[in-house]
Order: structure tokens, then C-alpha cells, then sequence
């Protein structure tokens, strides 16, 4: 495989040349990523040239349009869907919520929807909610050791063949750990239940083949993507016409619009669209041809051998430190690099006093208050996360480990 061109990768997020930001290492990727360029350009364009009603007769508004029709339907191929099966929102938590009220209509009482206490809230919270409506909600729990989310548990809660739905995260915000979709969608599909897919921590290091993965629903952020923000919603097409429409009456026929019950942010979704431009322009310049979804596929792998190289010195770091504890995987192949760590002192200290040693991290929970307590961590102390992508530089992380081990 070709190596990651860092250099080349770090020319296409202005971040890296702007001078308030200069010397300092950036760690809470996970929060939200650098923009990219050409998402900045696209935001700048519409703004300035096209910022109209879209889909007008005239100039300004037909392009305004097309923009946001370019977006989904380059990011849907590179996904290996259909461009009217991906769908923009004003966030992952807002995409989950409606898609929530879709299944309470659609689920009859006495149908069982299965939850893990290792993801973020967002894609936990609105499910268990349902129970007030009379549905059976069962929790597939994570080691408490290690956080693992062990596929065979899932055999006993899908028994009965009562579950309709299993929601689940690709990857966990504080754990890390890679789950193996594909398997755990062949095995709830195999019991009669669709898939939800929180993919928001996981995107950021390489876009998915949802085709492949077999995922009812897959969802991410593309302000964690190196984009705008926007949730992006991928529904498969047999379900998303199946469940009830969530939009206004009239635009139940176009599968973008059913789970869009308010008005999308014109600008943003156009400016989606440079996501697309960032992740071709990354297969050209390294070489790697095919389709969409091939090119995509390609610049995952690309990504991913570099966050991995990058990932393991820090992992062998703080395993050695036996003042803390470092959540999930200690091997870099079964994880991504996103890092929690919890520590003898509040995280939050800890995160301020990396500051003047120029790293930016964050201290918390980050949402994933379940996960924590499973693992009996302190809420008061939170966590420490370092998280990053393949923009990250060796010198970073080397400039990590030397200032975490000031501060543990």
C-alpha cells in the first residue's frame, strides 16, 4: 500500500497554516475534526454567490441545488448506496430522535429493541425512551473489565425472535474498540431485526461501504468528517419506505426528504459536497483508481494504516504507566485512535494542564455516561481523551506522549 502523504494531507486543512493555532498539537478529533478546504471553499461559494431559495428557474438558484444533489449523491456511491438513501439532518442526536418516533409508530407493543451500554447517549437515549410506549428495551452490556462488546451475547437477548431492531455503535467514543458490523448485522438480520449503526466515531477514520457492512441504518457527523454540521443518514431502502414518514405529507415520496422534518441548512449540506472533493483528491493524488465506493475504500485503508502506525507507541505508553488505566484495546489493529484514559485526578485538570504544553485534549464524559459507569469509572473524574486522525503527525504524537508524561 502506498504510505499516507502527510505533508500533502495537512496542505488541505487551512488549520495547520493559521497562525493562532501554530504549535499546538490538536487531540480531540473526536469532538469535531479540522475542516477541509475545499468544504470551506464550498461554504464560502454558497454563501456569497448562491445563498437563495435552491431549485429556482433562475442562475443562483439552480446551482444552489444542484450543489446539495451533488453532495448526497457523491458521498451516497462512495458509500455504496443510492443517492435518495442518504439524507442530511441537523445532527446525529436530532437524525436518531426522528428516526425514534418512526419505529414507535411502526413497532407494535411487545416488540423488543436492543441497546449497549457502550455507546454515546445519542444513540441509546432515544431508544430506551420507547419503553414508555410499551416496548421491551434489552441492554447488550460490555465487559466491564474491558470494554468489549462481546458478539455472543447478543445470541440469548435475540432468542425469543421477539427484537424488531438492534441499535449499536461501530465504534465507541471512549472504549475505541472496532465492533464487527457486518457479523453483528448478519446475526440480527438472521433473527428477523434491522440494524442502526452509530458510526459517528468511526467515519472520521475512513468512510464505510454500507452495501458491504449490511447496516439497515448507519448514521455519522460530517462536522467530525472534515465537514460542516450536518448528521448524515444513510437508510436502506426497504426500511426507510416502510417506516412511517416523519416529513410533511406531501414529500413522502422522495426517501431523502421522510426523516427530514425540518428544513435543511441549504449551505451546509452544498458544502458537504467537499467532502467528496477532499477524499478524491486524496485517492488521485495517491494513486488509487475505481468507482466511487472503490476510491473511498482505498483512502480508508490509506487512513487507517497511518492512524494505526501513529496509534501503537501510544498505547504501549500508557499501558506502562500504572497510574492510569487506558480503556479498551491496548493493540492498535482492534481500535481506533481515540484513547480514554482514566486517571487518579479529575480528567479535567489534567486536560488544562496539557495547555501550555501544547496539547488540546478534553476531560469528561463526553456523552458516554453509560459506558463509564459500566466500566466503573468516577464520573467526577471523567475521563482523559486524546483522540486523533490521519492528518496527525508522528511528531504529535511524540509531542503527546512527552506531555502526558509531565502531567500523569
Amino acid at each position: 500500500m502506498t504510505e499516507l502523504d502527510i505533508n500533502w494531507v495537512r496542505a488541505q486543512f487551512p488549520a495547520f497554516s493559521e497562525p493562532t493555532l501554530q504549535g499546538q498539537a490538536f487531540f480531540e478529533n473526536a469532538g469535531g475534526s479540522y475542516t477541509c478546504k475545499p468544504v470551506i471553499d464550498r461554504l464560502n461559494r454558497y454563501y456569497t454567490q448562491r445563498k437563495v431559495q435552491p431549485y429556482g428557474p433562475y442562475d443562483a438558484s439552480r446551482s444552489a441545488g444542484q450543489e446539495m444533489d451533488e453532495a448526497r449523491t457523491r458521498l451516497a456511491a462512495m458509500m455504496g448506496v443510492e443517492a435518495d438513501e442518504l439524507s442530511f439532518g441537523p445532527s446525529t442526536t436530532q437524525n436518531t430522535y426522528v428516526l425514534a418516533q418512526a419505529f414507535r409508530q411502526y413497532l407494535a407493543p411487545g416488540d423488543a429493541i436492543v441497546v449497549t451500554n457502550q455507546d454515546h447517549e445519542a444513540n441509546s437515549g432515544p431508544w430506551r425512551r420507547l419503553a414508555d410506549e410499551g416496548l421491551e428495551v434489552r441492554e447488550w452490556r460490555i465487559d466491564p473489565e474491558t470494554g468489549h462488546l462481546d458478539p455472543a451475547a447478543l445470541d440469548d437477548l435475540l432468542a425469543d425472535g421477539k427484537v424488531r431492531l438492534v441499535c449499536f455503535p461501530h465504534c465507541s467514543n471512549v472504549v475505541g474498540e472496532v465492533n464487527d458490523v457486518a457479523a453483528i448485522c448478519t446475526k440480527a438480520r438472521a433473527a428477523g431485526a434491522v440494524t442502526c449503526v452509530d458510526g459517528v466515531s468511526y467515519a472520521p477514520h475512513g468512510l464505510v461501504n454500507v452495501d458491504a457492512l449490511g447496516a439497515d441504518i448507519y448514521l455519522f457527523s460530517a462536522y467530525k468528517t472534515y465537514g460542516p454540521h450536518q448528521g448524515i443518514m444513510v437508510i436502506r431502502r426497504a426500511l426507510g419506505e416502510a417506516l412511517p414518514n416523519q416529513g410533511h405529507f406531501f414529500n413522502a415520496d422522495a426517501l431523502y426528504k421522510r426523516f427530514t422534518p425540518a428544513g435543511p441548512d441549504h449551505a451546509q449540506i452544498a458544502a458537504s459536497a467537499g467532502m467528496a472533493d477532499y477524499f478524491d483528491a486524496m485517492a488521485a493524488h495517491h494513486g488509487i483508481a475505481g468507482d466511487a465506493a472503490t476510491r473511498a475504500a482505498g483512502v480508508h485503508d490509506l487512513m487507517r494504516a497511518h492512524e494505526e502506525h501513529l496509534l501503537q507507541p501510544l498505547l504501549d505508553y500508557l499501558t506502562s504507566k500504572n497510574s492510569v488505566r487506558l480503556l479498551g484495546p491496548t493493540r492498535a489493529s482492534r481500535r481506533a485512535p481515540t484513547v480514554a484514559i482514566a486517571t487518579q485526578t479529575p480528567a479535567a485538570g489534567i486536560a488544562e494542564q496539557l495547555v501550555p504544553l501544547g496539547i488540546m485534549a478534553g476531560g469528561g464524559d463526553f456523552y458516554a455516561v453509560r459506558a463509564l459507569q459500566a466500566q466503573g469509572i468516577d464520573l467526577d473524574h471523567g475521563v482523559l481523551r486524546v483522540s486523533y486522525t490521519h492528518y496527525t503527525s508522528e511528531d504529535e504524537v511524540a509531542k503527546l506522549i512527552g506531555a502526558l508524561d509531565k502531567v500523569l
